[in-house]
């Protein structure tokens, strides 16, 4: 699936359109979220023939789903991205459910959507949303997304721990569950990526894995992960328990005889470790 479309199905997932309809009629169809669900299938043009179809819709709604409907072209050209990125900035500017969910989008062009990304600019919106609805769904998701900006996009600041320390400012805002286990991955594997003492990276892939329900083959990468890293670290018990874990939860994975031969050395290391008492 295209990068785009992943995007698309991301937003409109996340969007909560229902409570967005305003039809004269509740028992009428076609309705928005056939619309939503079209649009996460990677189908936008009949997406796009059902909204057409739609009557009744506020007219700040109509415009914000042609909106997200009109950035799944992709690739943007310079143009599409010029007449979609301003129709967002003004339903952004309003105080109402639109306004928030508009903001949220801008940044995001500015964040993915263009060439040369403009990763400061998208900082400032994702800190504007935050300022106008702190706490909201819309802020806190802006801030998991703001998170992943500073730890690896922008240039500010150079240390890592001074960028660490900023995202850690950032998951402290976030009291939704699924958002700070998904801020808490992209901060575990940040800090692989960035060399941090394992002391700091196995925190968050463990609370990340303890909220559950990340999608795809995840979960069991993580639990993998945790296990390897742990042995690393020496915590030997904690190893041992994702391991055995991996192998009780994931019966058909290709995996499953490297861990269990790393499982074997965890547990000669064990008894060593119990053999020096």
């Amino acid at each position: 699936m295209p990068r785009i479309f992943k995007l698309l199905s991301c937003v409109v997932l996340c969007l909560g359109w229902a409570g967005l309809t305003q039809a004269k009629d509740e028992n009428r169809e076609p309705t928005l979220d056939q619309v939503w669900a079209y649009a996460t299938t990677s189908q936008p043009i009949e997406a796009r023939n059902i909204l057409d179809d739609l009557e009744g819709l506020e007219p700040r709604v109509e415009t914000l789903a042609n909106a997200v409907l009109d950035m799944s072209r992709a690739p943007l050209s310079v143009k599409q991205w010029a007449a979609i990125e301003p129709v967002l900035a003004e339903l952004a500017q309003a105080d109402d459910v639109v306004a928030p969910r508009a903001l949220y989008l801008q940044a995001r062009m500015y964040q993915i959507q263009q060439l040369k990304p403009d990763y400061v600019r998208a900082e400032e919106l994702y800190l504007e949303l935050n300022q106008r609805w702190p706490g909201s769904h819309w802020a806190q998701l802006g801030l998991v997304k703001l998170g992943l900006v500073k730890l690896y996009a922008l240039p500010e600041p150079l240390d890592v721990e001074e960028r660490f320390a900023a995202v850690e400012a950032l998951l402290a805002q976030i009291t939704e569950p699924t958002l700070r286990r998904d801020l808490q991955l992209q901060m575990g594997w940040a800090g692989l990526f960035h060399q941090r003492p394992l002391d700091e990276v196995l925190p968050h892939l463990i609370a990340a894995d303890k909220v559950g329900g990340m999608m795809g083959i995840t979960p069991e990468d993580v639990m993998i992960q945790i296990g390897e890293l742990s042995f690393r670290a020496g915590y030997l018990e904690q190893s041992k328990a994702y391991f055995e874990r991996f192998l009780r939860e994931v019966p058909s994975n290709n995996k499953r005889y490297n861990v269990r031969m790393r499982l074997k050395e965890v547990e000669a290391a064990l008894a060593e470790q119990e053999g020096m008492k």
